[in-house]
């Protein structure tokens, strides 16, 4: 018989817009790895109706509190409230077009163990694009984060990601609330500044891509648009990328 996992003071909140099946499949895999949350808040940010519809119908069989809004908000807006909506003392933030890997739920009985032992920590990361170059004193997998201005290159500001984490409740009343009316990019970058300059402290897993995949299907595409600069490999256009990037972090971090 397999484990079945009850993870007891933790809310699932999940940000969800125009993905209904995306959102499905998440909901579906942690079912199927037999894990239970106390709560669970779905944040939609005015989905079409027949998203909205489909929601509905999903509410039915997985049990979770749907969070609304008759209009889009942007990214800002949709974790704001989700979170406002949050009454355990964890929230472990999804958003709706990742799947977690078999192994996560006991990875995440051990970020737990963190949270709930190391008062100082703030979240627990589990996804990312890149390795963090500065991690220390690993334990599981998990290594703490090692944030100085003086250390080179600009990865090392990005201690903070809308990537799944693992979060205490309390988040904003030390970090503050997500800029709203502005792109996404700006929302986490300015969440990032943030919980840089207010101290904050995080943990990565070191297998970064280990215990969630970003699913992105033709049918429902990622939400997120980004300028072609931002993403060319071009090399020039890298170059200048990370350049820009290293000045302008490091001017707000310090400013």
């Amino acid at each position: 018989m397999e484990k079945e996992y009850f993870f007891e003071g933790v809310t699932l909140l999940i940000t969800h817009y125009n993905r209904s099946q995306s959102l499905e499949q998440l909901l579906k895999s942690f079912a199927g790895l037999h894990c239970k949350f106390e709560d669970i808040v779905v944040s939609d940010d005015g989905s079409k109706q027949e998203h909205v519809d489909y929601l509905h119908g999903l509410q039915k069989r997985f049990s979770f509190r749907l969070i609304t809004t008759p209009k889009n908000r942007g990214l800002g807006n949709n974790i704001n409230k989700g979170q406002d909506a949050v009454q355990t003392p964890l929230t472990l933030y999804v958003q709706e077009d990742f799947k977690p890997a078999p192994i996560f739920p006991e990875k995440f009985e051990h970020a737990l163990q963190i949270m709930h032992h190391r008062q100082e920590v703030d979240m627990v990361r589990f996804y990312a694009y890149f390795e963090y170059p500065y991690l220390t004193h690993g334990d599981h997998g998990f290594y703490d984060m090692a944030f100085k201005v003086w250390k080179p290159g600009y990865r090392k500001f990005y201690m903070y990601s809308d990537h799944p984490h693992l979060r205490r409740t309390s988040f904003f009343q030390k970090f503050g609330r997500y800029i709203e009316g502005q792109k996404g990019d700006f929302t986490e970058y300015s969440m990032m500044m943030s919980f840089l300059k207010k101290k904050g402290k995080a943990v990565f897993y070191k297998d970064f891509n280990g215990l969630f995949a970003q699913k992105n299907s033709e049918v429902e595409p990622s939400t997120m648009k980004r300028e072609n600069w931002r993403q060319s490999e071009n090399f020039v256009l890298a170059n200048i990328r990370h350049l820009y990037r290293h000045l302008k972090f490091n001017f707000d971090y310090l400013r």
